[in-house]
């Protein structure tokens, strides 16, 4: 699945955060891929006001 960064970090809780930075994402804009996955589904749930799943 493709995860991209829309909403800026600043502000946000620590552990969030440290969420992001875990699924690779520091900039506004930036995107990875990570494997689709109960692990990933938890992180993406944590931060989802902040990214915008592009696929899966």
């Amino acid at each position: 699945m493709k995860i991209k960064l829309v909403k800026s970090l600043i502000g946000a809780k620590k552990d969030q955060i440290a969420t992001a930075h875990a699924l690779g994402l520091k900039k506004i804009g930036d995107v990875t891929t990570q494997p689709d996955n109960a692990q990933t589904k938890g992180k993406v749930a944590k931060i989802i006001h902040l990214i915008e799943v592009v696929e899966g």
